[in-house]
């Protein structure tokens, strides 16, 4: 049964509330033995990506019973062609996670028709969520205040992924990136391997976050949507690897803080490409 609360609850604050309760899922099974399922090569769950993403569609199904889900573990749910789905990735980080590493990430993303209207991604053990009602972008602190997320370029880090497959090989590999002399003389890499990064972007916390990736960024990414949604609304310039507007191209991500870093860093990977130096 839906309360009237949680009628009334706006889809933003659902993200939110949906996206706690997996963390807290993430934040008590830490440090357990966890059983692993493997999922394909070199890629598993833990028992915690399952019981955290129970909990999340616990939430979203008691609250918008009829709304489709797409779960990283569980996959689709509701009724096919739903205008209003919600995209739920439950441990972002499960490799960092699974040898006792904090830097992980839980996302819950509203996608309504062609476009994310709401999303939300938690530091479990922070206790911060970073969430966006679609026009605008905020962190809130584990004490409940909101603060407005502000970007800035003047950390100079800029989160790679590195993680396998690399489908722009041999054109373009992003480890390739870290050791450019144009790269090395304006920025410092950092590697996180979770899409916390890339709420960081939006937070100020990272100038720019690159992943060459080209599977999982289509708008229906149960990894990248909610974070794509928060620095879009925080003001980023978000785009694919080839500068177009991402979910279009070529694939691959870049995200930056203002357009000086994102025009640095675009005319870098296209340096790697095959017809760049």
């Amino acid at each position: 049964m839906v309360t009237m609360s949680m009628s009334m609850e706006s889809d933003a604050q659902l993200a939110v509330r949906a996206a706690r309760a997996g963390a807290a899922v993430v934040r008590e099974m830490y440090g357990e033995s966890l059983a692993r399922f493997e999922k394909s090569a070199g890629d598993f769950a833990t028992a915690a990506d399952l019981t955290a993403e129970e909990a999340i569609l616990g939430v979203l199904r008691a609250a918008r019973p009829e709304d489709a889900v797409t779960g990283e573990e569980s996959g689709a749910s509701g009724a096919p062609g739903t205008e209003r789905g919600w995209l739920v990735d439950p441990l972002c980080g499960t490799l960092n996670y699974a040898v006792g590493s904090m830097l992980v990430a839980v996302n819950v993303a509203l996608r309504v028709g062609s476009g994310i209207t709401a999303a939300a991604s938690a530091d479990p053990f922070s206790g911060e969520v970073f969430w966006t009602d679609g026009a605008h972008a905020w962190v809130r602190a584990a004490d409940g205040t909101d603060e407005r997320l502000v970007p800035s370029a003047g950390s100079r880090l800029v989160d790679v992924n590195l993680d396998p497959p690399f489908p722009h090989a041999p054109g373009f590999r992003a480890v390739e990136l870290l050791a450019m002399p144009g790269f090395a003389a304006g920025y410092r890499p950092r590697v996180i391997s979770s899409t916390l990064a890339v709420a960081w972007v939006a937070a100020g916390r990272r100038a720019a976050y690159v992943t060459d990736g080209g599977t999982g960024l289509r708008l229906d990414s149960v990894h990248f949507a909610a974070g794509i949604a928060l620095c879009e609304a925080a003001g980023c310039v978000v785009t694919g690897i080839d500068g177009l507007p991402v979910h279009t191209g070529a694939g691959g991500l870049v995200v930056a803080a203002d357009p000086a870093t994102h025009d640095a860093l675009l005319a870098l990977v296209r340096g790697l490409g095959p017809t760049g130096g």
